[in-house]
């Protein structure tokens, strides 16, 4: 069972992803909240495998959440909620240890499997919406690899170009000709090395890193 907490300060919305989510007989709705503070004792009291987590909220907001529920060493996931796919706290919500993002008006379809994906451990990477994101917030300086990058080893590194292509771990499996269990075990391998708790801070190292650049892949 996937236990889920909703944050949104519009009761509509929350309602309306209950609503969704509630008709799911492997998914139970344990809390909803209408401001950070809220949710943070929502998470604390229920420990839920994902928080659906709007950014703007009134005094703590949903970046400030994430950045607590994440530094808590919480095994929550935090999959943000935002009505532009371009909003411009999308990636300081990612730095902050979210897992991933979804537009508001996403179908029901989506929305199931990227809460199952994100409770799983794994992350959301739309190769499309993440890229535009870098392009956006990073600086994009010609730099050599360095600090917890240069750690890699020469695989390690193709199967992180692999996953900030949005690969899943069977795609990178055929890709690099190997097997799925010697993708999972790399992937373990990289974020601990980086030092990161999924692929898409994985991801966002890299490229502040200098070690990927938007279109260099």
């Amino acid at each position: 069972m996937t236990r889920v907490v909703i944050a949104d300060d519009q009761e509509l919305i929350r309602t309306g992803f209950r609503l969704i989510l509630d008709l799911e007989p492997d998914v139970e709705v344990v809390g909803e909240a209408a401001d950070g503070e809220e949710v943070l004792r929502r998470v604390a009291a229920t420990h839920p495998d994902v928080v659906l987590m709007d950014i703007r909220m009134p005094g703590l907001d949903g970046i400030e959440a994430t950045r607590r529920i994440a530094a808590a060493g919480s095994s929550t996931r935090v999959l943000i909620m935002t009505t532009f796919d371009l909003d411009e706290y999308v990636f300081a919500a990612l730095r902050a240890g979210a897992s991933g993002f979804l537009l508001k008006d996403t179908p029901r379809g989506q929305l199931i499997d990227a809460v199952h994906t994100v409770a799983r451990g794994e992350a959301l990477l739309s190769p499309s919406v993440t890229t535009r994101l870098i392009e956006r917030f990073v600086a994009r300086a010609d730099r050599e690899a360095t600090g917890p990058i240069a750690a890699l080893t020469a695989r390690e590194r193709d199967v992180l170009r692999a996953i900030a292509d949005g690969l899943t771990n069977h795609e990178i499996a055929r890709r690099l000709i190997v097997s799925d269990a010697t993708v999972k075990t790399h992937v373990a391998r990289i974020l601990a090395k980086l030092g990161v708790r999924d692929r898409v801070q994985a991801v966002v190292l890299a490229y502040e890193s200098g070690f990927l650049r938007v279109g260099s892949r």
